[in-house]
């Protein structure tokens, strides 16, 4: 690829904890991840956060804020990503794998637990992490 793509990822915050998923099938398998994907043509970077964790985990949410954005090259798989979070809250749904290809497991963990399992985290959400976006009280 020799495109830069825009990526989202919903931070939905419970508690503290934030939703992750064991991504599965694309690049970053076995890693844990935010819930999003692709910004699409015309589509608010809100509007993909809403998208994208309706289809993967069966959650309603509503975006609360804009937290920032990574820089994420993977040049050992030729891919580029400008990396965009979106805070997000629960108002309905059931959570749930709605996508089995894509993921295999759901939690909830606090950005310490996810300071703690730093080696295991999908590239983004690990810049996310380093860069402070995740040190939010909601």
């Amino acid at each position: 690829m020799t495109q830069v793509r825009v990526g989202v990822g919903a931070v939905v915050v419970d508690d503290g904890r934030i939703l992750v998923l064991r991504r599965a099938g694309a690049h970053g398998a076995g890693t844990w991840g935010l819930p999003g994907g692709h910004q699409e043509f015309g589509e608010s970077p809100e509007r993909t956060a809403v998208r994208e964790v309706a289809e993967e985990t069966g959650l309603v949410v509503e975006a609360t804020a804009r937290l920032g954005f990574t820089d994420d090259p993977m040049p050992e798989i030729g891919r580029h990503y400008v990396t965009l979070f979106i805070a997000c809250t629960s108002t309905g749904g059931e959570l749930r794998l709605m996508e089995s290809d894509k993921a295999t497991e759901l939690a909830w963990l606090t950005p310490d637990d996810l300071l703690a399992r730093r080696d295991e985290l999908f590239v983004p959400l690990r810049h996310c992490l380093d860069a402070g976006l995740l040190d939010v009280k909601r």
